[in-house]
């Protein structure tokens, strides 16, 4: 009996690892709605996957089976559907019908019917940007990423999603070149080992900088953005893409009343040495799409995601004070069309500030810019900043947390910014009142 009880041991622990063995990374939630909500696996090899889920100990329900292959990076995209709204379900990942054990909690949401009904609900919402993840052989001599014990510190915080500001992934110079390249580089990201837990109950959606598009300082010159643009759509799970309709990687959806623009500053961009003032940032098509999508909506707050800085007046680097026509273009038009709630967020810049342009007879705009997450830090230095609001600063990795609440007629954005460790570092708060013009 007792030799017979070991085998059995032995065999159940050659399978709970045969299984793992299996799964590459994830799964990651994607993008949540009403009625569905997307679950993105990758495995190691080619392998039939599903997930079956539970809502409060119900029958479990599965999602269509998806054969995983080596021409589509073994990556899975599982649709749980149809769900009840405002729902939280359980989850258990299935490759090849057997399930995959994981430490860690395996749960999604769907979002909320709260129109014409009741108050918003609350929500808490990760920013976060520049992760860089070593691979010794083709980094630089002295490693540039560090702390992922912060992926657990963003958990802890419990997020219902996470807004990934750009430079997600640091594609190098073995990768530029080739699509065989840039996906390596996309595949090893996303296997962090911290990272999992986090990808795994917590919604996300990104949008990209240069360093997930091509090479550093990027444009619309790189010759395979078309092979990026299908790599980042792939290894990322939003809702839509390409929205402006001239390629790239421009998003839009909602996260209960909060509506988010996520740009590309990428595809569509002038060589930062082009002479021309009026030289394109988004470039026209994507402007013109942005400013009537903030027209049409009535959200109490705007959430505008771009890559790189839009309110800093320091004409360095590549803020978009460096394009300075477009971005007037951008300033003026928002004042024109008097569009209200709108909040910039920003990556890139390997520290985190918060730019405030006052505007006469209008409210004020705010770029909250968050980063990095592991990526290298540099000392604190004055750029010249005008805009800068003055204790808002941080140049050690960092992420933040915003906390949405309040009634209906009154809501509240709190920005808490915590270091690696997960230690309150500062807060901004704005109400959707203060970001409405006077009159």
């Amino acid at each position: 009996m007792k030799k017979i009880l070991v085998l059995f041991t032995l065999l159940l622990c050659t399978t709970v690892s045969a299984q793992k063995d299996l799964l590459q990374s994830g799964p990651m939630l994607g993008y949540t709605d009403f009625r569905e909500v997307l679950v993105w696996v990758q495995t190691t090899q080619p392998a039939s996957v599903k997930i079956g889920y539970t809502l409060d100990g119900s029958v479990e329900q599965f999602t269509e089976k998806v054969q995983t292959t080596s021409a589509g990076d073994h990556i899975a995209k599982l649709y749980a559907r149809p769900l009840e709204y405002g729902k939280t379900y359980d989850y258990v990942l299935y490759i090849n019908d057997k399930a995959v054990p994981l430490d860690y909690a395996l749960r999604f949401k769907s979002q909320a019917l709260w129109q014409y009904r009741k108050d918003p609900p609350a929500m808490r919402i990760a920013i976060g940007s520049c992760n860089f993840i070593n691979e010794e052989r083709d980094d630089r001599p002295q490693p540039y990423g560090a702390t992922y014990g912060i992926f657990q510190e963003i958990l802890s915080k419990e997020p219902d999603a996470m807004l990934w500001l750009g430079d997600n992934t640091y594609l190098r110079t073995t990768d530029f070149t080739t699509e065989t390249g840039i996906r390596h580089r996309y595949k090893h990201t996303r296997s962090t080992k911290e990272m999992q837990p986090l990808l795994a109950s917590v919604h996300h959606y990104a949008t990209w900088d240069d360093h997930d598009y091509g090479p550093n300082d990027s444009d619309r010159s790189y010759a395979l953005k078309h092979l990026t643009e299908k790599a980042f759509n792939d290894y990322w799970g939003n809702s839509n893409t390409n929205v402006a309709g001239n390629g790239g990687i421009t998003s839009h959806f909602a996260l209960n009343d909060v509506e988010i623009f996520m740009l590309d500053d990428r595809y569509h961009r002038a060589p930062n040495a082009a002479t021309d003032p009026n030289k394109e940032y988004l470039g026209a098509q994507q402007l013109n799409w942005l400013i009537d999508a903030l027209t049409s909506s009535t959200a109490p707050f705007k959430i505008v995601m771009v890559g790189g800085q839009v309110i800093s007046d320091a004409a360095v680097f590549e803020n978009y004070a460096t394009f300075p026509g477009e971005r007037n273009a951008l300033l003026t038009r928002i004042a024109t069309e008097r569009i209200e709630g709108v909040v910039f967020m920003s990556g890139d810049r390997h520290h985190t500030e918060i730019s405030r342009l006052e505007r006469p007879g209008a409210y004020p705009l705010v770029d909250i810019t968050c980063s990095p997450l592991t990526a290298g830090t540099h000392s604190p230095r004055d750029e010249g900043n005008s805009l800068q609001v003055i204790g808002k600063t941080f140049y050690e990795r960092n992420f933040g947390i915003i906390d949405i609440t309040g009634p209906r007629t009154d809501r509240k954005m709190l920005l808490t910014i915590y270091d690696n460790t997960g230690t309150k570092v500062f807060d901004y708060e704005l109400s959707a009142r203060e970001l409405k013009y006077k009159n």
